[in-house]
């Protein structure tokens, strides 16, 4: 990928191999940081990216909490099942009943018309957002909190025990036992998806978006595969998306660094 943002290789030239394509330097980056899309671009991901990251990440741990204080197994297990049967459902699927639902007529659309909000979600920038994020915290909420769930049945029981007879109720029980049992496995997750926070879920996204919703919606790996697959225009497509790859990288070294100084937990 570095090499092909370096030169001009495209579909015209691509028999003649990277070594043929003519040299560009840092053309296709400097093209697109003066580009007018480039600040648009950067600040609808970071909008989508932390928005998402805010809201999806939290709810699953506070999910697995929740059913952790579950005592019927029963009522569990089925709860635990229903919540983790979005995450197996196909992306094409679960974007065909957003739309449907979303769009003039759609039973989301009409709620929203009746509250005096706009009568189609879907192609409305400014709800565009709350629809990726709360599409993907539908699809992802119970199959998130799997591997907090299994953190939670490692914490010893007597430490419960102890507080209770101490007289602890169950807010500070889940404040001085729970979550200190379980900061280890959150700092590991949240690094790993500080990693990824450029990337959004730009497959969502393709699948979902028009260019009406361009100015909330547009990400920068959306763009990249405008550029890349659609334009023919592969240098630059790979330019772009090595900018990308650099940002999610240092973000991922800074959450790391950050993680192990102050709860000494990191990834390397």
């Amino acid at each position: 990928m570095a090499w092909t943002a370096i030169t001009s290789a495209d579909i015209l030239n691509i028999g003649k191999g990277l070594l043929g394509s003519q040299w560009v330097g840092f053309k296709n980056f400097t093209d697109f940081f003066g580009s007018y899309y480039f600040t648009r671009l950067l600040g609808n991901t970071l909008a989508l990216s932390v928005y998402d990251l805010c809201v999806s990440f939290p709810a699953s741990i506070i999910f697995a909490l929740l059913l952790n204080k579950v005592h019927n197994r029963l009522f569990k297990r089925t709860i635990q099942t229903i919540s983790y049967l979005p995450y197996f459902i196909s992306m094409v699927v679960v974007c065909g009943l957003v739309k449907t639902f979303t769009e003039s007529g759609g039973a989301i659309s009409l709620i929203s018309q009746a509250l005096g909000g706009p009568s189609e979600l879907i192609s409305n920038a400014g709800a565009f957002r709350s629809i990726v994020v709360g599409s993907n915290l539908w699809q992802n909420l119970g199959y998130g909190s799997i591997i907090y769930i299994s953190a939670l049945g490692s914490i010893d029981t007597e430490l419960y025990e102890a507080a209770r007879i101490d007289g602890a109720g169950r807010w500070k029980q889940t404040l001085h036992i729970t979550l200190p049992g379980i900061i280890s496995t959150i700092m590991i997750m949240l690094i790993m998806r500080m990693g990824q926070l450029m990337t959004v879920n730009y497959q969502k996204i393709i699948l979902l978006y028009s260019p009406a919703v361009y100015t909330t919606g547009d990400v920068i790996s959306t763009f990249v595969y405008r550029k890349g697959l659609l334009e023919n225009n592969y240098s630059y497509a790979a330019a772009v998306d090595l900018f990308n790859s650099a940002i999610n990288t240092l973000i991922l070294v800074s959450a790391n660094t950050l993680s192990r100084k102050y709860t000494e937990t990191s990834l390397f």
